[in-house]
């Protein structure tokens, strides 16, 4: 059974394989078609999308430790999340 963390969990590795609608708006969240659309034309891995997601919602300190920048498919999908008003703003309420 898929997780949150890996919704592609049941279907083997991502790496191998497309990812789908589904398996984008589970790890993004409630995203418009058109930018699902152009995420998966990326055809990015379900690491990549995570790597992504995580730099858009500013999870990680360990990158900025590392100094790592983001690329290749990562950082495309990254842009296209950061279109996104409300992603990575923190929604709880003053």
């Amino acid at each position: 059974m898929a997780t949150r963390d890996d919704p592609a969990a049941s279907r083997g590795s991502k790496s191998q394989q497309r990812m789908k609608h589904d398996d984008v708006v589970q790890l993004v969240g409630d995203l418009e078609d058109a930018k699902v659309v152009e995420i998966l034309a990326i055809s990015p891995t379900l690491e990549e999308l995570k790597e992504a997601v995580a730099w858009a919602e500013a999870e990680s300190d360990v990158m900025g430790e590392l100094e790592k920048s983001l690329s290749g498919p990562a950082a495309r999908v990254y842009e296209i999340l950061m279109t996104r008003k409300d992603f990575g703003e923190d929604e709880r309420p003053c």
